[in-house]
């Protein structure tokens, strides 16, 4: 079996897969609101097992081609800034219903979601000092 290398790639073991997963993180997890989407993070028990990362892209923002588009744009933007964020957290991304998916580009992704990573990092880190 080969051996995976940690730099940018995105194993199985970094993706919520679960709807168990998904459901604790709607209903436990802190909102943090972008332009074109909506974050839930919820804080994971496995320490050392750093972010996990999933989309739910409804069928409001338009066909399949389209919902894939913006799927693949966020799993890109997390798989790149996953060194930003050293946190054990899960992250479910929801685009919201006005974004133009047939027209959004990386960088607007990136511009949009730029911002909320160090809120993120800055509040769990808050939080996990706290609860030591």
């Amino acid at each position: 079996m080969l051996q995976y290398d940690e730099g940018f790639g995105y194993p199985k073991e970094r993706r919520l897969r679960k709807r168990r997963d998904f459901l604790l993180c709607y209903a436990q997890g802190t909102r943090y609101f972008s332009r074109n989407f909506l974050l839930f993070v919820r804080r994971h028990g496995e320490a050392g097992q750093g972010v996990r990362f999933g989309t739910a892209v409804s069928k409001k923002i338009g066909k399949a081609v389209k919902r894939n588009r913006v799927k693949r744009l966020l799993k890109e933007f997390f798989r790149l800034h996953q060194q930003a964020l050293p946190i054990d957290a899960d992250i479910v991304a929801v685009p919201k219903r006005h974004i133009q998916a047939g027209s959004i580009h990386y960088l607007q992704v990136d511009k949009d979601l730029s911002p909320v990573l160090p809120r993120i990092v800055k509040d769990f880190s808050k939080s996990k000092s706290e609860n030591v």
